[in-house]
């Protein structure tokens, strides 16, 4: 191989790895957000505040959805040319 084609490589390794860390990350950080959440809220008018924070709470975890789905095909994607790069490389040495 090529030292730039090598480079290429290792270049799409490590911004596969920064997506997949990220990726991790915010789902650390979404079931931590999801431990605080109550399936159910029995609550009279003096509890308002407890209500109020779990649908702050249930908006947080709603905009963490598109990143984590946007992530997770990025970090497929890349594995796939990743792949394919590496595949194509082995190819044209034969």
């Amino acid at each position: 191989m090529d030292t730039s084609e090598m480079g290429i490589l290792q270049y799409l390794l490590i911004l596969w790895g920064v997506i997949t860390a990220v990726l991790i990350v915010l789902f650390i950080y979404r079931s931590v957000l999801g431990l605080r959440e109550d399936d159910e809220l029995i609550i009279d008018s003096a509890e308002e505040h407890i209500a109020r924070e779990q649908r702050e709470l249930q908006q947080k975890l709603d905009k963490l959805s598109k990143p984590l789905m946007a992530l997770g095909v990025t970090s497929g994607a890349l594995l796939l040319v990743i792949a394919g790069v590496w595949l194509w490389e082995g190819l044209k040495s034969f």
